[in-house]
């Protein structure tokens, strides 16, 4: 395979007007690209939530002075601060402060467990977190356990305060009193501020620069873990500034189209995943957009109401959110005359799906390839193809893909074996895991992702299986391994195991094999216990009771005879 590389065989299938490479080093770090966003399209609006806009020059003031604010904590430089919000406001405000004090952003599902948020914290060894009071009562349950010494709360009643919307008054009287009051075990070296009092005092301080660098760490970005805990994906400033720049050069002969109109994208997608936060946030601030940001989008009346207000022209998102909104009468009465990229990752887009939405939109859903590992993007379709292909695209440019086998070797064209990615968007390691590093990474630079494909001749990548364990559930990732560590705490079970099953909606689903140790445990016992100790995403969608599990010789469960019955 190694004169197939050299050869490069997807370079052949490029739009002609996309490069083989592009200079990726343009920016030292993200915040010099940025802050070059804040002084260019400063008048522009940066994103829109609940009707209340928010401008390049607002981001840029407000998150120097929560810069300058987490910086007179004490915390020093290469400290983590995480956040765990869904999309707001505050969250475009709260990265950019973050990454400009010179400190690394721990982004967190707002949504997670107890249990799962102690983890992160304390692996991540966050010092402060900015968080959405709505969710403070499950920090309330954990911080006493982490390194967190500095809260900052915020809520939809502050963020609408600062522009006296139309909607500040139901907010205030309503929504406010919807949430339980957050209190905080307070010591001597714990403390808990108001978002907008950070920004107050910040004002009268100075934000330091930072000499960031394209080696300086930027994100900490959790996905799932072998041993059943989530780990960190350190990605450097350079790999997503890489990531920006590539994902530019590929989707510039669409946005050509625009012109010199303000693209609005749709940003649905919780920023919190590192699909959003590359392809929403950071490329939206390099080209000026507008981001509409969608902070439930589970509900679909409201999403369409809102969409009904703007005309996109970009809409990242994932099959499932593709189709509830296809299959929406509603939604097909929309304007979609300046929607010019409907892009699809995550997990895969469904042809019935595509179709539909094409059908509808007269834009087609291209889909593309990556992980947070590698910041994300690593292949994509043409866009200029309304054809479902089924396949996951082509390498990006500064990318090379090879398919290997178990021994590292590089397969010809058109068998099958691991994809292996190498690229300036791949990840530096896993934080503070060496040995799992070691595992996934190659002497020569390539990643292992887990996923079994083949290349055909014009340098088109398919998925075919999956090597490791992982279930993909509306795009995102779901161990096997952690779901069993966590139903064999039940002391009902004696054994159990987690598997993938297809499912319509969501592209995969949990099932639950367990064999009890109690007879008179139920599945709404386990329901109950899961619903508990996992996100919901993570929850078995279906549990079936067994005698006993098949195992190996060595008595290992063998999750691939599950998956099979």
């Amino acid at each position: 395979m190694a004169a197939v590389l050299a050869d490069k065989p997807w370079l052949k299938s490029y739009p002609d007007t996309v490069p083989a490479q592009v200079p990726v080093d343009s920016y030292r770090s993200l915040v010099a690209l940025l802050e070059e966003a804040f002084r260019k399209y400063a008048d522009r609006e940066a994103a829109v939530c609940m009707d209340q806009p928010i401008s390049y020059r607002q981001i840029d003031e407000m998150s120097a002075a929560l810069g300058a604010w987490l910086q007179a904590q004490g915390l020093q430089r290469g400290a983590r601060v995480a956040i765990m919000m869904p999309n707001v406001l505050q969250y475009m405000v709260a990265i950019a402060a973050i990454l400009r004090a010179g400190f690394v952003v721990v982004n967190v599902n707002p949504l997670y467990t107890p249990r799962e948020l102690e983890h992160q914290l304390k692996d991540s060894g966050a010092e402060a977190i900015i968080v959405l009071e709505n969710f403070a009562c499950t920090l309330e349950d954990v911080i006493a356990n982490t390194p967190v010494r500095h809260v900052v709360l915020a809520s939809l009643g502050d963020l609408l305060n600062w522009w006296r919307g139309p909607l500040v008054n139901f907010v205030v009287r309503h929504v406010r009193k919807l949430v339980p009051e957050f209190r905080l075990p307070l010591g001597p070296d714990r403390s808990v501020l108001r978002f907008n009092e950070a920004l107050r005092q910040g004002q009268s301080m100075r934000l330091a620069p930072v000499d960031l660098g394209p080696d300086d760490l930027a994100f900490l970005q959790y996905t799932g873990g072998t041993t059943g805990l989530s780990k960190g994906a350190m990605l450097l400033h350079r790999n997503v500034v890489a990531n920006i720049l590539q994902s530019e050069a590929w989707f510039a002969p669409m946005l050509a189209k625009i012109g010199n109109k303000q693209m609005t994208t749709v940003c649905a997608l919780p920023l919190y995943h590192i699909f959003a936060l590359t392809a929403c946030y950071m490329l939206g601030a390099r080209l000026g957009m507008k981001n509409l940001l969608i902070t439930n989008p589970r509900d679909i009346p409201g999403f369409i109401s809102t969409l009904q207000r703007y005309r996109v022209h970009m809409f990242p998102a994932v099959n499932t959110l593709f189709n509830a909104l296809a299959n929406e009468a509603a939604f097909a009465r929309l304007d979609f005359s300046e929607l010019v990229i409907s892009n699809g990752g995550g997990m895969a887009v469904q042809q019935a799906t595509a179709e539909k939405w094409l059908k509808i939109t007269g834009c087609p859903v291209v889909e593309g390839y990556g992980l947070s590992e590698t910041s994300p993007v690593a292949t994509v379709n043409r866009l200029d193809v309304h054809d479902f292909t089924g396949s996951i695209g082509l390498p990006v440019p500064n990318t090379e893909i090879a398919i290997r086998d178990d021994d590292g070797r590089d397969m010809p064209i058109g068998e099958r074996g691991e994809i292996c990615i190498r690229g300036p968007q791949v990840m530096a390691g896993y934080w503070n895991r060496p040995e799992e590093t070691a595992n996934v990474m190659y002497p020569d630079g390539f990643f292992k992702s887990g996923d079994i494909g083949v290349m055909d001749q014009a340098g088109y990548v398919r998925i075919v299986d999956r090597k490791k364990d992982m279930i993909l559930v509306s795009g995102f990732n779901v161990y096997p391994t952690e779901i069993e560590q966590v139903v064999n705490m039940h002391p009902g079970v004696l054994e159990c195991a987690a598997v993938g099953i297809p499912d319509a909606k969501s592209g995969e689903a949990v099932k639950l094999y367990v064999v009890k140790k109690d007879v008179t445990l139920a599945e709404e016992d386990l329901a109950q216990f899961c619903h508990a100790q996992l996100t919901a995403y993570k929850r078995p969608r279906y549990i079936e009771f067994r005698d006993e599990l098949p195992k190996s010789n060595v008595g290992k469960i063998l999750r691939r005879e599950l998956r099979s019955t």
